[in-house]
């Protein structure tokens, strides 16, 4: 299961020229903290370039409670999806931090996609993407602990936005628990004893919305479900947290 999209973005993935154009057709917009850039079940169709900062894509749930499914970044586009097909919003987008994107029009960006096949090959590689971390992560949902996935959470924050420092890696992106329980499916009350177990053994170390890895092997192979916090087997199972 993945947070984050492909290797390389949309925008660096398109020639200059393409970008350049592409950026050309729309305005910039700057969103706060905690803004709500794109509403699920919305009928608009713009697209939103994102050119700094994280956003957090989610959707709600029966219960209230909502179940982030990706971080999108610099370089990345979001809203792609209704623009394409014109149906309501798949999703909520929020700015995670400060967050500078251009928005384009629904019909701007279809006409840039249908005079440019590498574009549109992206688009389509990027959904495809997106579908099959999608069908990943409801095989995590049914078959792993919390633990377990907190844990491959934590690798790929760290692998993907982690900063080497003398105690670890730290978490460049200061999700808070209950958004940490959100991008695994999970309650607060399950991750915070999860956190708790990887605290005790030295595995990580938190402090208010600050993540440090400490001990990166032991978290993979938490991930990986072939250990559990403290066992010095690999092949020990994790408990049922």
């Amino acid at each position: 299961m993945s947070l984050f999209g492909q290797d390389r973005s949309f925008l660096h993935a398109l020639p200059a020229a393409d970008r350049r154009t592409l950026l050309a057709e729309g305005a910039r917009r700057v969103y706060d903290p905690g803004e709500v850039m794109i509403r699920e079940r919305d009928t608009s169709a713009y697209v939103l370039a994102l050119l700094s900062g994280w956003s957090v894509v989610s959707v709600g749930t029966e219960r209230g409670s909502r179940l982030i499914l990706a971080l999108r970044g610099a370089g990345e586009v979001v809203g792609d999806l209704a623009a394409v097909d014109l149906r309501p919003r798949s999703a909520s987008v929020t700015a995670l931090g400060t967050v500078e994107a251009v928005a384009i029009s629904g019909d701007r960006f279809r006409r840039f996609l249908a005079a440019r096949p590498h574009a549109t090959s992206l688009i389509m590689r990027q959904l495809a993407t997106r579908l099959r971390s999608a069908d990943v992560e409801r095989r995590a949902l049914a078959s792993e602990t919390v633990l377990q996935r907190l844990a491959a959470r934590l690798v790929e924050l760290a692998e993907r936005a982690g900063r080497r420092a003398d105690a670890g890696t730290v978490l460049e992106l200061p999700l808070p628990q209950h958004d940490l329980a959100a991008a695994i499916g999970a309650t607060r009350e399950a991750v915070a004893k999860a956190l708790r177990l990887l605290r005790e053994q030295d595995v990580v170390r938190t402090a208010n919305r600050t993540v440090v890895v400490i001990d990166m092997r032991v978290l993979v192979l938490l991930a990986e479900g072939r250990a559990r916090p403290g066992a010095e087997r690999a092949d020990e199972s994790p408990p049922d947290v």
